[in-house]
């Protein structure tokens, strides 16, 4: 009896996206940008946003609420496009709940491949983060950067307010500018040489931002150009999940809280007009 061809798996899952909000649609707009030929579902959590100011056990349990549902819809691999959900969440749902549920699929966060940007182009020794309230208490930022290289310091800012801001459609407006000036006016009086935007609503904010640093010497590090290029790496690395996920080019947007004004903004954040569908995670 002659040998048998082994059968690659059937091209049938999908990229799931996740955010307790807006600000994963910019992750989102540059993935599919980069790797357009995938077939993606994204998730935005906002009848519980925001997560910033949560507990690290509610981020826990609201996350894997959105990771089950992104799973049960098909998709095989998910990145948690929210910074306050990988501080919070992802190591426990990787050690913890994927092993014993989903043992197959995987899940990646947005920290450590911006971290591993930094490092791996050696150009920061004083780094700034902006992020929100949680982000910054879970020390995230400082810690895994410290256990890449010891001698790069870190200082951090939380911004509660500008989140609340850009959901509101506040982007042009005086009162942000006020209030990236009085968030950015600390980090530069430690001479930091790159400023890291811990937050992926905060892409939004990346000109205004440049504009404010054009008399500093600061690279900003903004994590949607970079998590894109690692993904596609990633996939790269691992043939037996590329394989698997569906060559469709399709994109299907959902929400726990479906306004208008999820539609106007999210087309904002998204950069072009999106249509999503409601949806309820957990017990809200």
């Amino acid at each position: 009896m002659g040998s048998e061809r082994k059968k690659s798996p059937k091209r049938n899952k999908l990229i799931g996206v996740f955010d307790s909000g807006f600000g994963g649609l910019n992750i989102m707009k540059r993935i599919v940008k980069e790797l357009p030929d995938y077939s993606y579902i994204y998730l935005g959590d906002n009848a519980r946003a925001p997560y910033g100011s949560r507990s690290e056990e509610v981020v826990y349990n609201f996350t894997k609420d959105a990771v089950d549902f992104l799973f049960k819809q098909n998709c095989h691999l998910v990145i948690l496009a929210c910074n306050t959900a990988s501080s919070h969440a992802l190591r426990k749902i990787q050690r913890e709940y994927l092993p014993k549920h989903y043992p197959e699929k995987r899940v990646l966060g947005v920290v450590i491949p911006t971290l591993e940007d930094i490092i791996e182009n050696n150009y920061s020794k004083r780094v700034g983060v902006v992020a929100t309230e949680g982000t910054v208490a879970s020390g995230v930022f400082e810690t895994e950067l410290k256990k890449m290289n010891p001698k790069i310091e870190v200082f951090q800012k939380a911004c509660p307010l500008l989140v609340p801001a850009l959901e509101a459609g506040e982007k042009n407006s005086r009162v942000t500018n006020i209030l990236l000036k009085d968030y950015l006016s600390p980090l530069l009086q430690k001479k930091i040489d790159s400023l890291v935007l811990g937050c992926t609503h905060y892409g939004l904010l990346e000109d205004e931002i440049k504009n404010i640093l054009k008399k500093e010497k600061v690279r900003l590090v903004v994590e949607d150009k970079i998590v894109a290029g690692k993904l596609k790496d990633y996939l790269r690395r691992h043939p037996e999940i590329e394989e698997r996920i569906r060559k469709g080019k399709r994109v299907d947007f959902f929400s726990t809280d479906l306004t208008e004004r999820f539609k106007e903004v999210g087309s904002e954040f998204y950069g072009k007009k999106i249509s999503p569908k409601k949806i309820k995670l957990g017990k809200e």
